[in-house]
């Protein structure tokens, strides 16, 4: 590929962050989740990678969960959102997908449902996020109604924080105290943490986590302590591929957003908001060039980028490696300079972007 836009993925170092979240959560199993597309960084290849270690993977839907079992993966792939329609039933039981059940339009259609053999189900209580679940007071009901079910195999209990990557939010205890004191005696596994919670909630790991964003080396939690033995998964680089001077005064990009207070060396880069390095970027956002720490000078545009090269002067940098992120600039990094957060960076990779894989 002549275009040098490139995600470096660590195989191993996604298969050494999952194995430190169980490490962390110890005699629990753990929901790989790969939803959309392994958070960018490639569901099919991320998911073999973990198949020897992995209890189970969790995705958005079922076109994700075909994609993986059509590339081989046998172990059981827990739908997040569950079924949207019906007629995924019948795919969902011959091919040990778990199902998540959400909503009175899940449970009516699972009642009417004719399967070859029973569903693994995941009961979602909507415990303070209110998004999907059912609400406290119709959990009870919902579960022993499941429970009667020849459709349903076994029922996990799960809910889903809305705050846990937060330390200072007391959100996250008040959850897991009104989803425990609802649960009762009923019996059966149960799964609350995602990746912030699983870094920094130990009452809330109990039989089955759900790391997420933790897999790929970023830390949902704004702290440079916890989160601090995660190995980045991606380095996103490109090349330099033209360099110039310019003179006191002058402005590099669009809208002239940045201007030379003395002589300097620049550098255009080939990458872009096209390719998914974020558009808002701030003037000053690092980069790493050839061993070096520099910083984007002016706007992203859609196919390039001007960087700082003054460390570099008297020498040609045409084709130095520039990491947009990775093990030198960590993706939380960038996603502070861009008002957003590793997640979005990830995910958002353009198929312009050719994939690298190495273990």
């Amino acid at each position: 590929m002549a275009r040098s836009a490139t995600a470096v993925i660590k195989l191993n170092a996604i298969k050494q962050n999952y194995l430190y979240a169980k490490s962390l959560a110890r005699n629990t199993k753990a929901i790989a989740t790969v939803k959309a597309n392994a958070y960018g960084h490639g569901a099919v290849e991320v998911a073999k990678a973990l198949a020897d270690v992995a209890d189970a993977f969790g995705v958005a839907c079922i076109e994700e969960a075909k994609e993986l079992r059509d590339s081989g993966i046998t172990q059981p792939i827990l739908l997040l959102e569950g079924f949207f329609t019906a007629d995924e039933l019948q795919y969902i039981s011959e091919n040990n997908l778990w199902c998540v059940i959400h909503s009175q339009y899940q449970l009516e259609e699972l009642k009417k449902a004719k399967l070859s053999q029973p569903i693994h189900i995941w009961l979602k209580m909507d415990s303070g996020m209110h998004r999907l679940g059912f609400l406290p007071e119709e959990y009870f009901d919902v579960w022993h109604k499941l429970n009667q079910l020849s459709q349903v195999e076994q029922i996990v209990h799960m809910s889903h924080f809305s705050s846990s990557d937060d330390v200072t939010s007391i959100e996250t205890q008040q959850q897991t105290e009104l989803f425990i004191d609802t649960l009762g005696d009923l019996p059966g596994e149960v799964s609350l943490a995602n990746s912030s919670a699983i870094l920094n909630n130990a009452v809330s790991r109990h039989q089955w986590i759900r790391p997420g964003i933790m897999l790929y080396g970023a830390s949902p939690i704004d702290s440079e302590f916890v989160g601090k033995s995660l190995r980045p998964a991606m380095m996103f680089k490109a090349k330099v591929i033209s360099q110039r001077t310019v003179n006191p005064g002058e402005t590099v990009g669009y809208n002239c957003l940045w201007k030379a207070e003395k002589t300097t060396k620049i550098g255009t880069v080939s990458i872009g908001y096209a390719d998914g390095y974020p558009r808002h970027a701030a003037n000053g956002t690092p980069v790493y060039i050839n061993g070096k720490q520099s910083k984007i000078l002016g706007r992203v545009s859609m196919d390039m980028l001007m960087v700082d090269l003054s460390m570099f002067e008297g020498q040609n940098c045409i084709g130095f490696d520039v990491e947009l992120w990775g093990d030198n600039i960590l993706a939380n990094k960038v996603a502070k300079y861009s008002e957003t957060i590793a997640y979005a960076l990830f995910c958002g990779l353009t198929r312009r972007v050719s994939k690298q894989y190495i273990r």
